[in-house]
């Protein structure tokens, strides 16, 4: 299988929205889409702690994946150059080690 591109995903997710006329209906509200989101990271969240497989945890990363395309279609703003954008600045960070953990940020001195 080939990789996707982000405009393939972008059609995919267009046309999900499409179909079910998610604008209309209320699924493109962004306060809605939050909490469907926090509901995916808890998904996410459960597969790590309760030990689930690698497939349980990339479905629901996929499904985190298309919301938040799908929060980009509702918001209408570009998600690939929002992505480029910050990799850049992410890019021109350092690393820092705190509670022995490694944290890429806007360090405060």
């Amino acid at each position: 299988m080939n990789p996707s591109s982000y405009q393939e995903m972008l059609a995919l997710v267009q046309s999900f929205h499409d179909k079910h006329d998610l604008r209309r209906a209320g699924g493109e509200d962004l306060a809605y889409r939050v909490a469907l989101m926090a509901e995916e990271l808890g998904e996410i969240s459960a597969c790590v702690t309760k030990g689930k497989g690698k497939d349980q945890l990339a479905e629901e990363c996929a499904d985190l994946l298309i919301l938040l395309i799908g929060t980009a279609i509702a918001a209408d703003f570009d998600l690939d150059q929002a992505f480029q954008t910050k990799m850049g600045k992410l890019s021109t960070r350092k690393s820092k080690i705190v509670n022995g953990r490694i944290r890429v940020s806007e360090f405060s001195e």
